[in-house]
């Protein structure tokens, strides 16, 4: 259905996804939406599906054995059965950790991959699942193009005090520091946000990316100066199923006194707790709003949520020296009439001030004319991002 244009695909694998958008990297500028994306989900589970621009999820049949690599050679099948006469340039990957090495993309070849396993460790339920495309990728088409994008990279801005953790300096040296996450989505910000707002977006500004993971990132010149997500993607904010920032006393006390294993403490931690845990309903938000009124635990969960990321504001507020900006964005920020109202009645004594029918719009400026702080919905675009970083690198 295509001719023989050149195009980027982009990856982004989880645990028990692939997300996929495919972009036109002939056209220029490079289009900002796909030409064709999707997700297959549920990898390893009963009942995995697909799903494809214009077509509803179906269930598919993924191998018992190994339905990881399955589920990219679907992926990979239905793309060039998409692509017809075009050709693919590169695939660029969304990679969680580039540890203190990496700031920038790169190309992969063996010797990357070798180097970005041993971040495994940094990041053991994300890293493997990237390198896992890439290696099979690799394997099978060793003259495609790859690139790794690094969602710690936009970090490496912040200053020493902001990653250094208060543990024994050899820590430090050790790599054991704050590196800061969901920097993909950060860098189409200081990208859109300039667009958007022009020189008011260069000041003192809070981005906050509320989506099943979440957190928030303190901005000047639309760079990062602090972030709320610190060793790990458990840290910070409260999420779907994560915890966020959590006394270490806490983990001691599983371990030491309810005898808790390593592995059990980890599934607690990463899958177990948040919204999830604390309301005992569900991860998602819009199940818990809607069960608010006769459910005290989805109550609960809703106002514990609001409470860190008011919190977490606040401290981040205190470290740029005052607030311009605040903007929304992921799934949660970016359409939950609800939960950004909450959030901005707790920031009431910064000065802002919500315009409750702009809220209710999902418009892209939200704030009312009085507020002291303007406050924004700013859909991210991490796939953009990353196919424009693979033109760049010569795709």
């Amino acid at each position: 259905m295509n001719d023989a244009r050149r195009y980027i695909l982009v990856l982004n694998c989880g645990s028990s996804s692939i997300k996929f958008a495919l972009f036109d990297a002939a056209s220029d500028p490079l289009p900002r939406r796909p030409a064709w994306n999707g997700k297959v989900q549920g990898i390893g589970g009963a009942q995995p599906d697909f799903g494809e621009t214009g077509v509803a999820p179906r269930p598919v049949e993924l191998a018992p054995a190994h339905p990881y690599r399955d589920a990219l050679n679907l992926i990979l099948r239905r793309m060039r059965a998409w692509l017809g006469g075009g050709r693919l340039a590169a695939v660029a990957h969304r990679v969680v950790h580039g540890g203190s090495k990496y700031a920038e993309p790169v190309r992969i070849d063996s010797a990357i991959l070798r180097d970005l396993r041993s971040y495994i460790p940094l990041a053991p339920l994300h890293q493997p699942f990237a390198l896992e495309a890439i290696e099979i990728l690799l394997a099978e088409q060793p003259e495609l193009l790859q690139i790794a994008c690094f969602d710690t990279a936009f970090h490496h801005t912040i200053p020493q005090v902001e990653r250094i953790l208060p543990l024994p300096y050899d820590a430090w040296e050790r790599g054991l520091r704050r590196y800061g996450f969901h920097g993909l989505s950060y860098e189409y910000l200081s990208i859109a946000l300039r667009e958007r707002h022009g020189a008011a977006a260069e000041g003192r500004v809070i981005a906050a990316h509320l989506g099943s993971g979440a957190s928030l990132c303190a901005m000047r010149g639309l760079r990062s100066q602090a972030t709320t997500m610190g060793f790990s993607a458990l840290d910070g904010l409260m999420m779907g199923t994560r915890t966020g920032a959590l006394d270490p006393g806490a983990v001691l006390y599983l371990m030491e006194i309810e005898r808790l294993s390593l592995e059990e403490v980890g599934r607690i931690l990463y899958h177990e707790s948040g919204l999830k845990g604390v309301s005992g309903i569900s991860a998602d938000p819009r199940d818990l709003l809607a069960r608010e009124a006769d459910a005290p635990r989805a109550r609960l969960a809703l106002d514990l949520y609001v409470r860190r990321v008011v919190r977490e504001i606040g401290a981040l507020t205190a470290v740029l020296g005052g607030l311009d900006m605040l903007v929304f964005t992921a799934g949660i920020g970016e359409h939950s009439v609800e939960l950004r109202r909450r959030i901005c009645a707790g920031l009431a004594w910064l000065g802002v001030q919500l315009d409750e029918t702009a809220n209710a719009a999902q418009a892209a400026v939200l704030s009312a004319s009085g507020s002291a702080v303007r406050v924004a919905i700013e859909p991210t675009n991490e796939e953009w991002i990353a196919a424009r970083h693979a033109l760049d690198l010569g795709a």
